[in-house]
């Protein structure tokens, strides 16, 4: 029987393409999610157990019945804004629940853990490109709460033996390229999302916040990953922890995931006129508050340890890719 993995947020976004990587892979993915920001409809490549990470006693029941050889943790708040309002809100449903889970996981004997983690935990570092060995100075609860889960790793590596790995990454795109899962959040927030949005006539217009920066266009710059790209190093990941045997008991190894190259808002915007051959709405607004010019990162020590290589994070193809998975319809739209 092939092995299981335990996929928490495994109806989200980025934990569904997870759940197809690890099933085309040869594992079984068991979604844990209580359906707060994700969808029933996602999970398509494994068995389904709805429940919320703060439930210690469901969570005992989960790596029972399942018995997981390694757990992969996508659930958590995510949004910037949010996180400035309601700090609590962040800590509480980011970092006591992730406590939850690493013990539970503890408490299963499971000893391989992959976390989804972000480059928001460097902060304001505008202009450089990102690697692991950046200082981190988080300018919120959600860049925060992802560190103090980072240093949570850690400590109960040194602890009792966990042995995980760390990814961070920016800015998530495009879709699974047969359109099984794709990018659908309420409210939406990510860039070419909302501008395929605008381009169907779903939103009035693209609204670009700030075209006075210091770039050739004067729109800000972001490096973008392409989502099955993100994922398939999930899945390096996970197999570099459990074959590799280079990460010693109670080891953490942190990997930055990027092209080293970004993209601006207008490019963006005509790469996504080319690929749909649509005109896009567009109004310019200020600035956002806390909005760098220029963020990206790098990944060349997860192409030199873990042989990744982002094929597929080429604005072509992570907006066709996303095109057409828009063109299907959403799960409740």
């Amino acid at each position: 029987m092939a092995d299981k993995v335990l996929v928490t947020g495994g109806a989200g976004y980025i934990g569904s393409h997870a759940c197809k990587a690890l099933a085309a892979a040869g594992y079984v993915p068991v979604t844990y999610d209580n359906l707060c920001t994700g969808w029933r409809e996602a999970v398509k490549f494994g068995p389904f157990e709805q429940g919320d990470l703060m439930d210690r006693a469901r969570l005992d029941e989960i790596f029972a019945i399942h018995r997981p050889v390694a757990v992969m943790h996508f659930a958590a708040l995510s949004q910037v804004g949010e996180a400035m309002r309601e700090p609590g809100k962040y800590w509480r449903g980011n970092v006591c629940a992730s406590l939850n889970l690493i013990e539970a996981t503890m408490a299963a004997g499971v000893r391989d853990f992959v976390f989804s983690s972000t480059c928001a935990t460097y902060g304001d570092q505008d202009g450089v490109v990102l690697d692991e060995s950046s200082p981190q100075a988080p300018l919120n609860s959600y860049g925060a709460s992802k560190r103090a889960i980072e240093d949570m790793l850690r400590d109960f590596g040194d602890a009792h033996g966990l042995r995980s790995v760390i990814f961070r990454y920016f800015n998530v795109a495009g879709a699974d390229p047969e359109a099984q899962v794709g990018e659908f959040h309420q409210p939406e927030t990510h860039l070419i999302p909302l501008i395929l949005d605008a381009i169907d006539g779903k939103r009035d217009a693209l609204t670009i916040h700030g075209t006075d920066y210091p770039t050739a266009d004067g729109t800000c710059i972001r490096d973008y990953v392409h989502v099955m790209d993100l994922v398939d190093a999930h899945v390096l990941g996970l197999n570099w922890l459990r074959t590799a045997g280079e990460l010693p008991e109670g080891g953490t190894e942190v990997f930055c995931l990027g092209t080293g190259n970004g993209f601006s808002v207008r490019e963006v915007l005509d790469h996504s006129r080319h690929v749909t051959n649509r005109p896009v709405p567009v109004v310019e607004g200020p600035r956002r508050g806390g909005d760098a010019v220029k963020l990206v990162s790098g990944s060349e020590k997860a192409g030199r340890v873990l042989g990744w290589e982002p094929r597929r994070s080429t604005l072509p193809s992570m907006i066709s890719d996303a095109w057409r998975w828009h063109q299907t319809g959403h799960y409740a739209g």
